[in-house]
C-alpha cells in the first residue's frame, strides 16, 4: 500500500501555494520568529504582546466547578441564541498569550456558526507548570457542560485549540471522557498541536529540545503521562476530531501519529495538510489561512447539523 502526503492535501488549496511560499520566504529573510529560550527572553516576549483587542465584545467571567475557578471570556453571537458552545483554548507554548488575543477571531466564529465562544485564560508556565493549565481547561469545560443549558440555552459543545491549545484540548477531552462527560462533545478541532512532549516517538524527538517543554513539564520524570503527552493515552470513545497542520510544520509527523492512534482506537478522525504552510499558519495573512479557517467552520457546522453531541 502506497500512501502519499498528497492524499491529505485538498487540490483546491494548490492555487494558494505560491503566495504561501513567498510569505514564508519573506518571513525567513526578515529573521523569522524564534520562541524564547530562557525565562528572561520569555518576559521580553510577553511584554511585546498586546493585552487585548480594540472594540471587543467579549465579556469577562469566572468559571467555577467544585473548589476550582478560572477566568474566561465569553463572546455570544449577534444573532441571539446560541446553538452550541465552543470552548477555545489559546496557544502560546504553554507560557505565552492570553484569551483576550483571540477576541476578534472568536467574534467571527460566534457569528458565523451562531455559537457562544468561551475562551479560557489558563495559568501559564513556568510560573505555573503542569498540571495547572490542564486543570484550568478542565474546569472551564466542566463549567460549560454543567452551566451551558442555563447560561446559553444549549447543551451542545465543541472544543478546539491551536498549538499548545490543541495539546490542552486533547488532554481536556481525555479528562472529560474519564469522567464520562465526553458524550456531549460534538467535535474537536485541533490545529498543529504537540502531542508527544516526552520526545520518545520519532515525531516528538523533532521538538524535544525546545525550552517550552522544560518550562511546562521539565519537573516531570516521565513525560509520557497522557495528561502531558496525549499521544500515549487510551484514545477510545472520543468525539469526531479534525486535525490541521502545515506541510512545513515540525509537528507534522506528530500530528499524523495522533491521527493514526485515534483511528486505531475507532474514532472518527480527519487530517488536513496545508501545503507550504508553517507552524501557526492559520494566524498568518494568507489565502491558505483563510481557506483553512473556512474549512474549520464548515466542518464544525456539519457536526452541529448532524446533531453531534447531546440534542
Amino acid at each position: 500500500m502506497n500512501i502519499s502526503l498528497k492524499e491529505f492535501i485538498d487540490d483546491a488549496l494548490l492555487p494558494y501555494v505560491d503566495e504561501s511560499r513567498a510569505f514564508y520566504l519573506a518571513k525567513q529573510a526578515a529573521g523569522g520568529q524564534k520562541g524564547p529560550s530562557n525565562y528572561e527572553e520569555l518576559l521580553q516576549a510577553r511584554g511585546l504582546i498586546p493585552a487585548g483587542q480594540a472594540a471587543s465584545r467579549a465579556v469577562e467571567g469566572i468559571a467555577r466547578i467544585d473548589d476550582g475557578q478560572v477566568p474566561v471570556r465569553v463572546t455570544r453571537p449577534v444573532a441571539g441564541n446560541a446553538r452550541a458552545i465552543y470552548l477555545d483554548i489559546h496557544g502560546g507554548g504553554f507560557y505565552m498569550d492570553s484569551a483576550a488575543r483571540g477576541d476578534t477571531a472568536n467574534a467571527r466564529l460566534a457569528d458565523a456558526l451562531d455559537v457562544a465562544v468561551v475562551s479560557v485564560d489558563y495559568r501559564l508556565a513556568p510560573e505555573h507548570p503542569w498540571p495547572a493549565a490542564p486543570d484550568d481547561c478542565e474546569i472551564a469545560a466542566r463549567w460549560i457542560i454543567e452551566e451551558g443549558p442555563r447560561m446559553f440555552g444549549t447543551e451542545r459543545v465543541l472544543i478546539g485549540g491551536a498549538s499548545a491549545g490543541a495539546t490542552l484540548a486533547m488532554v481536556t477531552l481525555l479528562r472529560l471522557r474519564d469522567r464520562h462527560l465526553a458524550d456531549g462533545i460534538a467535535g474537536a478541532v485541533l490545529q498543529f498541536g504537540a502531542y508527544d512532549l516526552s520526545g520518545r516517538s520519532p515525531g516528538g524527538r523533532l521538538f524535544a529540545d525546545e525550552w517550552f517543554i522544560q518550562a511546562y513539564a521539565g519537573q516531570v520524570a516521565d513525560r509520557t503521562d497522557p495528561d502531558i503527552s496525549p499521544l500515549y493515552g487510551d484514545l477510545r470513545n472520543l468525539p469526531p476530531t479534525l486535525l490541521l497542520v502545515g506541510s512545513l510544520d515540525v509537528l507534522l509527523e506528530d500530528n499524523f501519529a495522533l491521527a493514526a492512534r485515534l483511528a486505531a482506537a475507532g474514532n472518527d478522525v480527519e487530517v488536513r495538510v496545508f501545503p507550504e504552510a508553517m507552524h501557526g499558519f492559520t494566524s498568518h495573512p494568507t489565502a491558505m489561512a483563510l481557506a483553512a479557517k473556512e474549512g474549520m467552520r464548515s466542518w464544525m457546522a456539519h457536526r452541529l447539523d448532524e446533531g453531534g453531541g447531546r440534542a
